[in-house]
């Protein structure tokens, strides 16, 4: 089981992998919206689960879509966030609750 990521800061999740789970990549969106929260910036919506999958494997499945849109917000909110931090002097903080 991998570890949750809405115990990460947000240096660790600027670097946290998306392993192709919809739990991990559920638990990550959370995770990133409450860090964005805290920092008063607000992130574009969450890549939407697919729902059309036909479950025959198929090359180009919906599900690799949604993981790689999900890498994509994932590097976005991390930016988002560093930019955020780094605006208001506190870069050196994990959370930006605080100096």
């Amino acid at each position: 089981m991998s570890p949750d990521p809405a115990e990460f800061t947000l240096q660790q999740l600027a670097t946290v992998r998306i392993t192709g789970e919809l739990e991990q990549a559920r638990q990550l969106f959370c995770a990133l919206q409450r860090q964005a929260q805290g920092l008063g910036v607000q992130l574009r919506r969450t890549p939407p689960e697919p729902d059309t999958c036909c479950g025959r494997g198929c090359n180009g499945c919906v599900w690799e879509g949604f993981y790689a849109a999900t890498e994509f917000w994932r590097q976005d909110a991390v930016e988002a966030c560093q930019h955020a931090l780094a605006s208001s002097g506190m870069i050196g903080t994990e959370s930006g609750s605080g100096p």
